[in-house]
C-alpha cells in the first residue's frame, strides 16, 4: 500500500485548533484519551506519530469557520505544503497567480506584511506541527516507556519514532529558520502549559537543528529501511546537506565542505538511483519503482482529501486552453509561470529538454497577472499514471501525487554547487559526472552533457531540475538574485519588468498577531 498506513487511525488524537500560536507552542493538544491510554503500547505510539506526520499533509478535524488545525485561515488553504510553495515560488520568477485572494498576490508584488494571512497561517502550521512532536517527545522518553511495562523490541521501535518525530521537528524549525529567522521557539523540555515561548534567531537555531540531525542519526532507521514516507538517516542527510548548503545565509559562515560531505552520503547510498524518466517524478504512481525519493509527503485521492498538497498544485496550474483529461482533474486556473522558466530550456543541437513542462500554445508575456492565458502553463504536475490511468479518486477532485520533500536530484546539485564554491572533500570531475547523469535523463542522450561549469550554470540547473519544488526563494536568496536588482522578472516588486526591492525581504515578517501577544517578540527588520 503506497501510503503510511498510520494515516488510517488518525483519530486516536484530536486536533488542537489554535487561535494564535503565541501562548500555544507548548500546550498540550487535548485527547479524548488520557495519556496512559493512548500510550499503552507500541501500536499506541504509531498511532500518535501518524498525527505527527498526518499534520505535514492533512489540515485536521474542522475548527472555527472551517479553519481545521490553524484558525484563522481557511481549512484548504492551511495545508503545509500549498502555503509553503505559495511563500517558496510564488514570491519568485517560476510563478505567477491569477486569483485575489487576500494577501496572496503579496508575494508576487513583494509587499507583504507582517499582516499577510498566508504567511500567518504558515507561521501558525509549522508551530502546529512542532507541537504535536514536543507531546510525543515528552510521552516517548525512555523511562516513561519503561513506566508503561513497554520492553524489548517494542521499546527500541518507539525510540525510533521518537527519533522520526525530532526529524520532523527539525525540518519544521529549518522551514521557520529560512523564512522567517527569528521566530518563537520552545522544546519538549519546556513545561507543558500556558506561557510566552522566547524567541530564538538563526545562529540559535542552525546549532539547534544540526545537533538535533546529529544525535538522531543512530536512533533512525538505515536510508530505505523505513516505511515509505517516513524518515531514515538519508532524509537527516539530506536536510544537513540543504542546510549547511545555505549556511553562509543563515550563519555568516561557509559549511560546504559539510554540504558536500552529506550530500555525498545520500548519493553514495546503493539505493538511491535517478528515475529512468523525469516526468514520471510527479504523477499519481510515483511512489512505483521509484528511487530517487529521499522523504516524501503522501498524498491519496481517496484517503487524504484536502484542498492542499498536490491537489492544489495539479488544480490550480490547470485552466484556459488547457486540456482538463491531461491533468487529470478539474481546473482552477490559477498559477503559472513567467518567461523566464521556460527560457531557461534552449534546444541543444536541435533536441529538447524534457524536463521543460510547458502549456505554451497560451501567451509567453504577462500583460494582466489576473489573465490565467498570460504566462506558460506548468504540466509538471498531474494526476495521471505513466501508463496513462488516473488517479484514484473516482471524482477525479483530489490527487494521489506524492511531494519529495527531498530527491537525489538535489544531492547532486548541493554537491556540484558546493564544490564550485570552495568545499573540501569532492570534485569538479565528479560533480561534471553527478549534472551530467541528470541531463542525461533529460535529453535522453549525451546532447546536453556539459565538460566545465560554473555558479550561474548550478543556478540555472536548478531552476530547470527542481523548478516548482519548493526551493526557488532560498536559491534566488543564496545567489544574490531574490531582492536585488541583478536579476528581474516580470511583475517582480509589483512592475511589469520588474524591479529591485528592499533587502529586508529576503526573510517574512513574524506574524503581528504572534508579536502583539508575545512580549518576548520582536519584529523583524523593515516590518
Amino acid at each position: 500500500m503506497k501510503r503510511i498506513a498510520l494515516f488510517l487511525t488518525l483519530a486516536i488524537v484530536s486536533t488542537c485548533v489554535l487561535t494564535s500560536c503565541h501562548k500555544d507552542l507548548d500546550k498540550l493538544p487535548p485527547n479524548t484519551l488520557a495519556p496512559n491510554q493512548v500510550y499503552k503500547d507500541e501500536a499506541g505510539y504509531k498511532q500518535v506519530l501518524a498525527k505527527v506526520y498526518g499534520s505535514m499533509a492533512l489540515t485536521g478535524n474542522t475548527g472555527p469557520a472551517g479553519s481545521g488545525d490553524v484558525a484563522g485561515i481557511d481549512e484548504g488553504t492551511s495545508d503545509f505544503l500549498r502555503l509553503f510553495w505559495k511563500a517558496q515560488e510564488l514570491s519568485t520568477d517560476e510563478a505567477i497567480v491569477a486569483w485575489n485572494d487576500p494577501g496572496i498576490q503579496d508575494f508576487h508584488n513583494m509587499n507583504w506584511s507582517s499582516n499577510n494571512p498566508m504567511l500567518i497561517g504558515l507561521y501558525g502550521r509549522c508551530m502546529y506541527i512542532i507541537t504535536l512532536c514536543n507531546e510525543f517527545l515528552r510521552e516517548s522518553t525512555a523511562d516513561k516507556v519503561t513506566s508503561r511495562g513497554i520492553t524489548g523490541t517494542a521499546a527500541t521501535n518507539i525510540a525510533a519514532m521518537r527519533a522520526e518525530a525530532r526529524f520532523v521537528r527539525a525540518f519544521q524549525y529549518w522551514v521557520l529558520m529560512d523564512l522567517y529567522a527569528n521566530p518563537g521557539f520552545a522544546t519538549d523540555a519546556d513545561a507543558i502549559g500556558k506561557f510566552n515561548p522566547k524567541q530564538t534567531n538563526r545562529t540559535e537555531l542552525f546549532a539547534f537543528i544540526e545537533t538535533e540531525l546529529k544525535a538522531i542519526e543512530t536512533d533512525l532507521p538505515a536510508a530505505k529501511a523505513n516505511a515509505y514516507g517516513r524518515a531514515d538517516k538519508a532524509a537527516a542527510w539530506a536536510l544537513l546537506s540543504r542546510m549547511y548548503l545555505n549556511a553562509k545565509v543563515y550563519i555568516n559562515q561557509d559549511k560546504y565542505t559539510d554540504a558536500i560531505t552529506y550530500s555525498k552520503k545520500v548519493i553514495d547510498i546503493s539505493g538511491y538511483s535517478l528515475l529512468s524518466d523525469y516526468r514520471w517524478l510527479l504523477l499519481a504512481d510515483n511512489n512505483v519503482n521509484n528511487n530517487e525519493f529521499i522523504f516524501t509527503l503522501n498524498y491519496d485521492g481517496v484517503k487524504t482529501k484536502n484542498f492542499g498538497g498536490t491537489t492544489f498544485m495539479v488544480n490550480a496550474s490547470v485552466g484556459g486552453d488547457m486540456d482538463r483529461n491531461v491533468s487529470g482533474l478539474g481546473g482552477w486556473g490559477g498559477i503559472r509561470t513567467t518567461k523566464n522558466l521556460p527560457q531557461q530550456f534552449p534546444d541543444v543541437n536541435g533536441n529538447t529538454d524534457k524536463r521543460a513542462q510547458f502549456f505554451s500554445a497560451h501567451n509567453l508575456e504577462i500583460n494582466n497577472i489576473s489573465e490565467f492565458k498570460d504566462g506558460y502553463g506548468v504540466t509538471k504536475y498531474r494526476n495521471r499514471t505513466r501508463s496513462g490511468g488516473f488517479g484514484a479518486d473516482p471524482d477525479k477532485t483530489f490527487a494521489d501525487v506524492d511531494f519529495p520533500v527531498f530527491r537525489l536530484a538535489e544531492m547532486y546539485l548541493n554537491y556540484a554547487e558546493a564544490v564550485k564554491r570552495g568545499g573540501s572533500g569532492g570534485s569538479e570531475a565528479q560533480a561534471i559526472i553527478y549534472i551530467n547523469n541528470l541531463r542525461l535523463r533529460a535529453y535522453g542522450n549525451a546532447t546536453g552533457n556539459i565538460g566545465s561549469y560554473d555558479l550561474p550554470f548550478v543556478l540555472n540547473e536548478r531552476a530547470r531540475e527542481l523548478y516548482w519544488e519548493g526551493l526557488r526563494r532560498t536559491d534566488l536568496v543564496r545567489f544574490g538574485q531574490f531582492t536585488e536588482a541583478a536579476y528581474l522578472w516580470p511583475w517582480k516588486g509589483g512592475v511589469k519588468d520588474g524591479r529591485a526591492v528592499e533587502d529586508f525581504r529576503k526573510i517574512y515578517p513574524i506574524p503581528a498577531p504572534e508579536v502583539a501577544a508575545n512580549p518576548n517578540l520582536v519584529q523583524n527588520p523593515g516590518y
